[in-house]
């Protein structure tokens, strides 16, 4: 039935072809039909745009999630021992560091569809919805590596553009992200086309909540290295009349996808191990899930471990992670033993949701910024939406907890074990604690509630040391001393081919902006303490 119905919407996109400009408009004298026709053009680009903020092509989310972001978080591990080049060996080839600047699927998806989007209609809700969903996608790519091109990007037609230094990159998105809120708060009464918007299906409030999120979470992102911009754009966000996140309704998630379903529940499975009756391994294929995110769920008894992983097949151990970073076991005999990603193909795609929303308003408190509560009761809320949204019961328990610690990893395998204490921080808030403590505190929280978002959870890494991660191990760091095991890589390298393609731009970009050599070593500017 489902296919049956997006070729119905492929045919009706098809056969429109005017009146654009009348999909918010009144409905009165207008058929039912040519609404549907409008709405089923707009969604055509509004859905193109919002393929690239986390992909809906498999290989594409494969790089993107579960080899780049899901290592360098600590929530994911690669499985394949065929793999001798990766990103979490500090030495990944050409094909591993193209990810988010060079995939086909990220910026040229984005921006052909951003352009398909301006040449439909002229209403400025559905722009305004275009630019928030931009910003989303292309925030990822600046804390991926640096400075990227942006503020140039599409004129003329042209990808391959000038870069911008990434303050530059963020003070541009703050000013796209502020004009959509101003649109849209105008119109906030005004909702669009169901049919045109795949995430809130046309809701704008709901949009104008988005968008101040996404606002706090860039203002959060540089408020080390800009913190009195990032505290103004932090108070307007969580100040504005509509304001942000508030509930598990307001998440932000796709749900739409291909025949395949969910990318991520296809590529965590890619290249499954064979049991000895030939049923398929149900612990996953190339990424299993890693060792930190289970210690530290272990040792709080967390019962979001269930909605997450998958049991291990290590006999009396009943979620086990792999430890990344180190040489790959062989997946056939070891590898396929550790827990896998639970996740199936019509779990939806999470942009944002508000349990994070909440653990941003949590830090800013912290800092003394005008959150609108106290610390304690934003880090509070974030856990209980979180054990909402997967369905884990009450939070009370799990919030009193002032002794449980993450338990240290013992690798079932017994060549990987970390004996050293991960950390020892603990889930009940502590109003005595000091400042960086209770950041640590809510990150840690905020990490395992971001459950999979690990590019996200990577960039608060960066900015924070927190959580504290496993290190490499020495024969797993394969950068040639380049990388510090401790501290992780900190970017990806620009791809090869951009020397090629974008050669003078590039090297102006490290030249001028980058602040260190072209390497997976080199702080970015949101990551560099003032």
């Amino acid at each position: 039935m489902r296919k049956a119905i997006f070729l119905m919407t492929v045919l009706a996109a098809v056969s429109c072809t005017a009146g654009y400009d009348r999909i918010n408009a009144d409905p009165y004298g207008t058929t039912d039909g040519e609404l549907q026709r409008d709405g089923y053009i707009v969604r055509s680009a509004l859905s193109g745009i919002a393929a690239g903020v986390i992909s809906t092509d498999v290989n594409t989310t494969q790089f993107t999630e579960c080899l780049l972001g899901g290592p360098m978080s600590g929530y994911l591990a690669d499985a394949n021992s065929n793999w001798a080049n990766t990103i979490s060996n500090y030495n990944p080839t050409d094909n591993w560091t193209n990810v988010l600047l060079k995939s086909n699927h990220v910026i040229p998806t984005i921006y052909t569809n951003y352009k398909m989007l301006h040449e439909v209609t002229t209403d400025p809700v559905l722009l305004a919805v275009g630019d928030i969903v931009k910003v989303a996608a292309m925030h990822r790519v600046t804390d991926t590596y640096g400075p990227i091109p942006y503020s140039k990007i599409g004129k003329d037609g042209k990808i391959q553009v000038e870069y911008d230094s990434q303050e530059a990159v963020y003070d541009k998105m703050f000013e796209e992200l502020d004009a959509a809120i101003a649109v849209l708060t105008e119109n906030r009464t005004a909702n669009f086309a169901p049919l045109a918007d795949v995430i809130y299906g046309g809701n704008t409030q709901k949009w104008i909540r988005l968008a101040n999120s996404l606002k706090l979470r860039l203002a959060m992102r540089i408020s080390l290295a800009s913190p009195e911009k990032a505290r103004a754009k932090a108070e307007e966000a969580v100040n504005h009349v509509v304001g942000v996140m508030e509930n598990n309704a307001d998440n932000a998630c796709l749900s739409t996808f291909g025949v395949d379903g969910n990318p991520i529940n296809i590529a965590v499975k890619y290249n499954m191990a064979k049991h000895d009756d030939g049923s398929a391994c149900t612990t996953g294929g190339d990424s299993h899930v890693a060792a930190e995110i289970v210690c530290y769920m272990n040792g709080y008894s967390d019962p979001r471990r269930s909605a997450y992983f998958t049991p291990s097949e290590w006999d009396g151990v009943e979620y086990a992670g792999m430890r990344h970073g180190i040489v790959i076991p062989q997946h056939s005999s070891v590898g396929h033993k550790y827990s896998g990603v639970k996740i199936s193909t019509t779990d939806h795609l999470t942009w944002m949701r508000a349990a994070e929303v909440a653990f941003l308003k949590a830090e800013g408190a912290v800092k003394g910024w005008n959150m609108g509560g106290t610390a304690k009761d934003f880090y509070e809320q974030g856990v209980r939406l979180s054990f909402e949204e997967w369905g884990a019961g009450s939070a009370d328990a799990y919030l009193a907890d002032a002794t449980s610690v993450p338990t240290t990893y013992l690798d079932p395998a017994g060549s990987n074990t970390y004996t050293s204490v991960i950390s020892t921080v603990t889930v009940a808030w502590d109003e005595a604690a000091t400042d960086e403590e209770k950041t640590e505190r809510i990150i840690t929280q905020k990490w395992i509630a971001n459950w999979l978002l690990g590019n996200e959870s990577w960039a608060d890494y960066r900015r924070t040391g927190y959580p504290r991660l496993i290190p490499a191990s020495a024969e797993g760091n394969k950068s040639g001393g380049v990388v510090d095991s401790a501290r992780g890589a900190r970017r990806m390298q620009y791809p090869r081919d951009e020397y090629v393609s974008n050669k003078a731009n590039v090297e102006a970009a490290v030249a001028n902006y980058l602040g260190g050599p072209d390497n997976m070593a080199t702080d970015l500017w949101f990551a560099s303490k003032k």
